[in-house]
């Protein structure tokens, strides 16, 4: 089986021979190409290389475009801090909505129009020519609650739940149209998977969840899959409150953070939902050891059980070591995901 396969017949469970591995891999993957984070985010070609080394250096199953939550905000006019070897950051203070009433007047901007979200779907097209068939291609979309926070900024935006629900749902609905337009350009470029970043929707409880949120998740979900793409989504934080909504949301592939016990996660979500994640990214995956990492990739995958993809909780840390990278991606490649199962669970910290 190739990368691409493995993936695609692990979420349409389908017999695979090993573990799928998909962590995520961004300053990493600069780093690792030897080139600034700067450029990485800025042009595409760049990102595409790094993408393309570090898949190969540590046999990853998937490349992807994921690199910085800015994309759709600075097409809209949001604007941006850039640095030189960090992730741009959109800039709060001076948030584009800031003004409530400014949502009436904004335009859904165009991803094939020259800036930042076209810039992502021109990486889609280069990887997928270079891949030829052979990993997935993930492309990359905001979710409803995080576009909103970029937009309208995150304190502003947790007041606005409890303060005006009819500009909050009107936010999120907008998001959701420009999101499935972003998405589309993607697919029709080449992405043969689609990630949903959603982390601010960890920062609410259930019921404004509930109520704002999973319809506007569930939308976009169901139309990515309308485009015949299969989509994985990832909630960075504490989501375990969350967990039976997600469950429901019919997302192909979904993330856990570290701190969403990936045990309770299984118990609510079914035994059919693939799951991917957990190991702490810091703690665990840059300051431990390579048998450390064993140890805690092979717990995440006992508690799991099958439907499973082999990843950290969250971005691999830039500096993380590369013999303990290698220990999570060397457990994947010789661990069988569901022929001898359960694996044998080692006792260790997430």
């Amino acid at each position: 089986m190739n990368g691409r396969e493995r993936v695609q017949a692990m979420i349409g469970g389908r017999p695979v021979d090993r573990l799928p591995l998909m962590p995520i891999t961004m300053m990493f993957a600069a780093d690792r190409a030897g080139v600034k984070y700067r450029d990485y985010v800025r042009d595409h070609r760049v990102l595409a290389r790094a993408q393309l080394h570090t898949a190969e250096r540590f046999g990853l199953d998937y490349v992807s475009t994921i690199s910085d939550p800015a994309r759709e905000a600075a097409d809209l006019g949001a604007g941006i801090e850039w640095f030189a070897d960090q992730p741009p950051a959109i800039v709060e203070d001076d948030a584009l909505l800031a003004d409530k009433a400014a949502l009436a007047r904004m335009k859904l901007p165009d991803p094939l129009g020259g800036g930042r979200m076209h810039d992502r779907v021109l990486g889609i097209a280069l990887l997928n020519e270079r891949v030829a068939g052979r990993l997935i291609v993930e492309g990359w979309v905001e979710g409803p609650c995080a576009m909103g926070a970029d937009l309208r900024g995150i304190n502003r935006l947790m007041l606005d739940l409890y303060d005006d629900s009819g500009f909050v749902a009107d936010l999120f609905d907008f998001a959701v149209a420009m999101e499935l337009a972003f998405a589309r350009a993607q697919v029709e470029a080449g992405a043969t998977l689609i990630g949903i970043g959603d982390a601010a929707a960890s920062l609410i409880g259930p019921v404004p969840y509930r109520k704002f949120v999973w319809p506007r998740e569930k939308r976009l979900i169901d139309g990515i899959h309308e485009m015949g793409c299969p989509v994985r989504l990832h909630i960075c934080g504490r989501t375990r409150r969350l967990f039976p909504e997600m469950g429901r949301l019919g997302a192909d592939v979904v993330d856990l953070d570290y701190l969403a016990p990936i045990d309770e996660a299984r118990a609510a979500m079914g035994p059919d939902q693939t799951l991917l994640g957990n190991i702490e990214p810091v703690g665990v995956l840059r300051n431990g050891t390579p048998e450390t990492v064993a140890a805690a990739i092979a717990e995440c995958h006992a508690q799991a059980g099958p439907r499973y993809i082999a990843g950290a909780g969250c971005e691999t840390v830039r500096d993380t070591p590369d013999a303990n990278f290698e220990a999570l991606c060397s457990y994947a490649h010789t661990t069988a995901a569901a022929a001898a199962w359960p694996p044998p669970a080692t006792p260790g910290t997430r």
